[in-house]
């Protein structure tokens, strides 16, 4: 039998908890399988494993990617604290799911509009339309995002001009404009370039401070860089789950072993 998947301290705060949670796609195919691990508030959570572990799955699935496709079902709780709300229940409303927990994509697709509106569509969708309201989370954002000085001369260009550095942190500000609880990163630095790699990774760094984040990521000495807590998964379930000093320095599950030690994956 595996070990039991190690909870977090019980000093660490928590923004949200997954339990047993599975994920079932139309065709009856089970790619998630009985997973519960704990997201820790304004922390880096990163989730690796080889490809088709189901990763990806699982954080889209906290976003409720999956529900614009018909006959995908799921099972299990995912509860954010301290509210006690279960984002995948019957009465979650998904779009709003979707802006309390923002998700950035593995290629940066930014919408076919200005540098303002791609930021500003959040906040129109939460009903949001003063302008000095919409100016003042616009700004805000890009700071954050940090790519303010590089943009706030041509707000009104398409994003289309930007580098592919600055498209995916152009992604990462849309995402914090409603201002979410998490910030889901799907393999965000797999299609740029190792100096727009870093910069990402030192954003992480810094957005932990004041946002919860989970990223999947391929790049094991990524995830060893900046995350505080690291999941293992395989074949749909999750192994191993802890510190990530842990994991990557005393694994105990022989898989997790094997994966970080590059004996597959």
């Amino acid at each position: 039998m595996p070990p039991p998947i190690k909870a977090a301290a019980e000093s660490d705060a928590l923004r949200a908890r997954i339990e047993d949670f599975s994920f079932y796609y139309a065709n009856g195919f089970q790619a998630i399988k009985s997973v519960s691990m704990p997201i820790l508030d304004r922390k880096v959570t990163a989730i690796i494993g080889p490809s088709g572990c189901g990763k990806s799955t699982l954080l889209r699935r906290l976003n409720r990617m999956h529900d614009l496709y018909p006959g995908n079902r799921y099972e299990g709780r995912v509860i954010l604290e301290p509210e006690g709300e279960n984002l995948v229940g019957r009465d979650a409303d998904p779009v709003l799911v979707r802006l309390r927990i923002g998700m950035v994509f593995q290629k940066p697709n930014p919408f076919p509009k200005s540098i303002y509106e791609n930021v500003a569509a959040g906040l129109r969708v939460r009903g949001i339309s003063k302008r000095q309201v919409i100016d003042e989370a616009v700004e805000s954002a890009l700071k954050r995002a940090a790519i303010w000085d590089e943009v706030k001369d041509k707000l009104n260009g398409s994003a289309y001009d930007l580098s592919g550095g600055q498209q995916q942190r152009l992604c990462i500000a849309r995402g914090l404009a409603p201002n979410p609880e998490i910030l889901l990163l799907d393999e965000p630095t797999s299609a740029l370039d190792p100096i727009a790699t870093a910069k990402v990774e030192d954003l992480v760094q810094e957005l932990a401070k004041s946002v919860t984040i989970v990223i999947v990521t391929h790049n094991m000495q990524q995830a060893a860089r900046i995350s505080h807590r690291t999941a293992f998964m395989y074949l749909g379930e999750l192994t191993e789950f802890g510190e990530t000093s842990q994991i990557f320095n005393n694994p105990q599950h022989p898989r997790t072993e094997n994966y970080i030690t590059g004996r597959y994956g």
